[in-house]
């Protein structure tokens, strides 16, 4: 099973980065950086919110929907080729957003853009193309392994993590849904992306430094 670290080193990982770079007009560097916080902050909430029969549910649900059967992974690059980024995709990102998250993205955008250092604009198109490209990964490969019941999905989002067990990520997500928006808990969640924080050898970090 490809985990995230494989997704974003994978030729289909580099026109990921390459393609919203471009569209977006942002350097490549400060885009994987982005792309390294957003993707294991959006898995992880999912990872979060499958804990719950409901949310579990509501996931494999969302995955059997054919506009998650893994089509954008084949088309990315004409997504991302063209002459600005596909509305339908920014549209189901900011869907999946608002569902993952709760309403708080600008909580999650703030701490992709302390972490790349790019404006808070282009770190939530960073997200809006993130998750669909995520629900696309986490879709076929569900089909592959004919995932059917809550219980599997788990282990799908388990297995997306690289057999980290997601807590660091989910301690993150949880400190930024709970944010008080004085900045200093951002700014702490945005140094343990970046690796700088007490925790040490999640995916977090590991992506982070990947791209460097």
């Amino acid at each position: 099973m490809a985990n995230l670290l494989d997704l974003l080193n994978s030729d289909l990982g580099k026109t990921l980065i390459s393609g919203t770079s471009q569209q977006l007009g942002q350097d490549k560097n400060k885009t994987a950086s982005a792309l390294s916080a957003a993707l294991p902050l959006i898995l992880g909430a999912m990872k979060n919110n499958a804990k719950t029969p409901e949310g579990a549910s509501g996931l494999l649900n969302a995955l059997g929907n054919d506009k998650h059967s893994g089509g954008i992974l084949d088309n990315l690059g004409s997504i991302l080729g063209g002459g600005g980024i596909d509305d339908d995709v920014l549209s189901d990102g900011a869907g999946i957003l608002g569902h993952v998250f709760g309403g708080k993205e600008q909580n999650v955008a703030g701490a992709v853009s302390k972490s790349s250092g790019l404006d808070m604009g282009s770190a939530m198109q960073i997200l809006k193309v993130a998750a669909p490209f995520l629900m696309g990964a986490l879709g076929k490969q569900k089909r592959a392994q004919g995932v059917t019941s809550e219980s599997g999905i788990g282990d799908l989002l388990g297995g997306m993590l690289g057999g980290n067990d997601g807590q660091e990520e989910q301690n993150m997500v949880e400190r930024l849904l709970d944010a008080d928006g004085d900045g200093s808990i951002i700014d702490d969640v945005a140094g343990m992306i970046l690796g700088g924080g007490k925790k040490s050898g999640g995916i977090g970090s590991i992506l982070g430094g990947l791209f460097k």
